[in-house]
């Protein structure tokens, strides 16, 4: 069978027949639509053709981009509207705004962008950014709208919006950025301090001049200093507000270090003899700034989520006047009794009662039910949902904190607040252990002033500060959890949470999502039943002529047909009614499709699925089963779940009949159906209250409130934005048996943070009473420490050397695991 022709454009297949071609690069080129055609004729026209030569991937399909109105685009000339988003620069240089851009891809994109818009009246500069995919602009307002900027860049295939930065976020970004350059600096000061530490060091008998020996030591302490004052500031500070507050912290011991060890090579290098301990100095910055910097970017990604949340509200929405009359206002000008019209494709801005109007409602964002839900006269809808068929009047209920996608917020909020008992039970051993640290410092510090002198005392303080400071033990788990993350990585799972791999093995129950977790989340037809004298393909082709003409997702299911249907009505929540080849055809419910002839519904097939029918005015014509297709490795995985004796529970949003139909198919003995989110995180407390540890794996916006509180969640890879931010985890691949694989990686990283943990609290142990004895300088100190964190890294590289059993060999059932 030949491979179809691809769209010279976006690279989709061309329907066989299609009429739309272009002039592109001197050769007639093909492509799949108008939206592709329109885009390469503006690009074509403005003389930008030579992007198709340099551009290294094809371009985004106009036609599968977010639809934008008009009327929406005309909000961003309102003078009220530009100043939440623009800035004036002044005179000539007009005004300055920020435009997100989708569907870029490659580099060529830019140069597109920043050429057309450049050849624009009124446009004064255009610089874009492909990696946050900000367009920065500047232009003259009394020349150009900014509603013609963006439709311009619609035209040749891209969407943009003003850009409204997230202040938290941006907050978090630019302390993360500074944390960046403090780590950065630390680094590259670390090397060339340790060169010219090293030719100062005994052992190396350099033989150096008593003037280069000086040298070395002030270009030493010269790349020290700002270290200490810039990239060790947060310890410092850190230190300093502990100690306000009556608290021990890991920065008192580290800035205690770290100040004593700077000190001491101060004196050092003034008296022109001694240990200069500025190598130390700066290996301790680079190595405590790494981890603080991973925690900075951990905090950035859960701002990030809750924003992603949020922006489930569209920014406008059309107002209905008491005259009749209708315009489009912004979110922030709409109050509870307004009545707003709901046009197909768009979300709903606010909760509300449907006033007027017959449609279906996608909530998969907050339910996690795949099938719309028919909505008429009198349903309740809720913001963030969307509008899939039909135009809808609604009349506000509830706005802003009141709606229930507020409310699942605030559900996220409180399960993240509650820290767990081991969590508390940690800080009050690191208070103990810190303090008990100090505590000896302190007193075997003072006894050798008080048997010797001042300075034998304080290079004995020294060397015990720097010989216990908790780098090792600081290490011993995260390079253990940083180097199992990389090999998860590589297999498809991607670690959010460090805890995860600490956590996974004493799981007791997994709670299994349906939709988008066991399920590919997407609508597929799974075979078509004609009745007596009729061709299944025949009956295909009817079914396709009708679906074509509806945006509904069953319609996806059964593919695009080149020919629609004439006079196409759509019944919401019953089905499509058109003429196909002269002859009136219904698709859809039994009772809907038998009343074109007023005969007797036929009764559904007794094979699970969803069945629609097709029929005429004569009777029926045929059975169409669609589904919500299993992943293929999901009866695997819950196989082997069951033979690592883990309690396996189905929880899903969905009708219960449906939920018990696949939970019989995967031999799971507890299933759960039509539960809110409320009843997701009550179920999963519920069981955690008894002492299980549970496992959360999920999919859709009403999954995170419960991803937050179970032990361990996983999110799916095609899971929403928010859903992976918040998730201990995220399977990006989709592949259900990676979790099985994940839990054999977990028990060998559990084993190596053992053997961390042991080396690390040995070697403190041990080499504390030795430095309290005067038999180890703070150079050995340096440098058994060092030794000890190589140590712990060197032996948590192993776990790159993992072997995973090969997923695809057959999984023992329970019963053939215990024979």
């Amino acid at each position: 069978m030949a491979q179809p022709t691809p769209c010279f454009h976006c690279g989709e297949p061309v329907p066989a027949g299609a009429p739309w071609s272009a002039q592109i690069l001197g050769q007639q080129q093909p492509l799949c639509c108008p939206g592709c055609l329109a885009v390469a004729e503006a690009i074509c026209s403005a003389g930008l053709d030579s992007y198709y030569q340099h551009r290294t991937e094809r371009s985004a399909n106009p036609e599968a981009m977010p639809r934008v109105l008009q009327d929406e685009l005309e909000l961003y000339d309102r003078e009220d509207v530009q100043q939440r988003y623009t800035s004036a620069r002044g005179g000539a240089q007009g005004q300055q705004i920020q435009l997100l851009i989708e569907g870029i891809n490659c580099a060529a994109c830019c140069w597109l962008i920043e050429r057309h818009l450049r050849a624009q009246p009124g446009v004064l500069e255009a610089s874009l950014n492909m990696g946050n995919q900000r367009l920065t602009l500047n232009w003259q307002a009394d020349t150009t709208k900014l509603s013609t900027v963006i439709a311009g860049l619609r035209r040749i295939g891209y969407t943009a919006h003003p850009y409204e930065p997230d202040q938290a976020a941006e907050q978090i970004a630019a302390e993360n950025r500074r944390y960046l350059r403090r780590l950065g600096l630390a680094g590259l000061m670390f090397m060339q301090v340790m060169m010219a530490t090293m030719a100062l060091y005994e052992e190396f008998d350099q033989d150096l001049t008593e003037s280069m020996a000086h040298l070395l030591r002030w270009a030493s302490l010269l790349m020290t200093t700002p270290v200490v004052f810039y990239s060790c500031a947060p310890f410092f500070q850190g230190a300093w507000r502990d100690l306000k507050n009556h608290r021990l912290s890991m920065d008192v011991s580290v800035s205690l270090a770290i100040g004593g060890a700077y000190l001491a090579g101060i004196w050092a290098t003034v008296i022109g003899r001694g240990e200069v301990y500025f190598d130390s100095v700066t290996m301790f910055a680079f190595f405590l700034l790494a981890g603080r910097y991973l925690e900075r970017r951990a905090r950035q990604r859960t701002v990030e989520s809750t924003a992603r949340l949020v922006n489930l509200l569209p920014p406008s929405a059309v107002r209905v006047q008491a005259d009749g009359s209708s315009h489009r206002v912004m979110l922030s000008e709409l109050a509870a009794g307004d009545i707003l019209e709901i046009k197909p494709g768009e979300s709903i801005p606010a909760d509300g009662l449907v006033i007027s109007g017959s449609s279906s409602v996608d909530e998969s964002a907050l339910s996690g039910e795949y099938l719309p839900i028919a909505k008429r006269a009198g349903d309740a809808v809720t913001a963030g949902t969307m509008n899939v068929e039909g135009p809808l009047q609604i009349s506000i209920s509830a706005l802003g904190e009141h709606t229930r996608l507020s409310a699942i917020v605030r559900l996220l909020e409180r399960a993240q607040s509650d820290k767990p008992r081991l969590a508390r039970l940690a800080d009050q051993v690191a208070q103990y252990f810190l303090m008990a640290v100090l505590l000896s410092v302190v007193v075997v510090g003072a006894s050798w002033w008080w048997l010797r002198d001042l300075d034998t005392a304080f290079w004995i303080v020294l060397a015990m500060l720097v010989a216990t400071c908790p780098c090792a033990l600081s290490l011993a788990t995260p390079t253990a959890l940083t180097t199992a993350t990389g090999s998860l990585h590589k297999l498809g799972l991607l670690i959010t949470r460090g805890h995860v791999l600490e956590g996974i093995n004493q799981i007791t129950t997994v709670i299994l999502d349906k939709t988008g977790t066991l399920t590919e989340g997407r609508m597929t037809l799974e075979q078509v039943q004609p009745f007596p004298g009729y061709d299944a393909e025949q009956a295909l082709a009817w079914a396709r002529m009708l679906e074509s003409c509806s945006e509904h997702p069953i319609a996806r299911a059964f593919g695009r047909s080149l020919h629609s249907a004439s006079a196409v009505e759509n019944v919401p929540g019953q089905g499509l009614q058109g003429e196909c080849d002269a002859q009136p055809l219904r698709i859809g419910k039994p009772d809907y499709v038998s009343a074109l002839g007023n005969y007797p519904a036929p009764p559904y097939p007794q094979e699970p699925g969803q069945w629609l029918l097709l029929g005429n005015a004569c009777g029926p014509i045929a059975w169409f089963a669609l589904n919500d297709r299993l992943r293929p490795d999901a009866a695997a995985m819950v196989a082997a779940l069951q033979v690592r004796r883990l309690q396996v529970v189905l929880l899903s949003g969905d009708q219960l009949p449906v939920v018990q139909r696949m939970a019989a198919q995967l031999n799971i003995s507890e299933a759960i159906g039509n539960a809110d989110p409320d009843a997701k995180l009550a179920y999963v407390q519920a069981r955690q209250a008894r002492g299980e540890k549970v496992l959360m794996l999920g999919d859709g916006v009403n999954d995170v409130p419960v991803l937050a509180s179970a032990d361990i969640s996983i999110a799916m890879g095609n899971a929403s934005d928010l859903a992976k931010t918040n998730a201990d985890a995220v399977l990006l691949n989709s592949r259900l048996l990676t979790l099985v694989d994940s839990m054999q990686v977990a028990r060998r990283t559990r084993a190596i943070m053992i053997e961390n943990l042991s080396w690390a609290s040995l070697y403190n142990l041990a080499i504390l009473p030795l430095a309290a004895l005067g038999m180890v300088t703070p150079a050995w100190a340096a440098l058994g420490m060092s030794a000890s964190s190589l140590l712990v890294v060197l032996n948590a590289l192993r776990l790159t050397r993992v072997k995973l059993q090969p997923t695809q060999a057959k999984v023992q059932t329970p019963r053939e695991a215990r024979a």
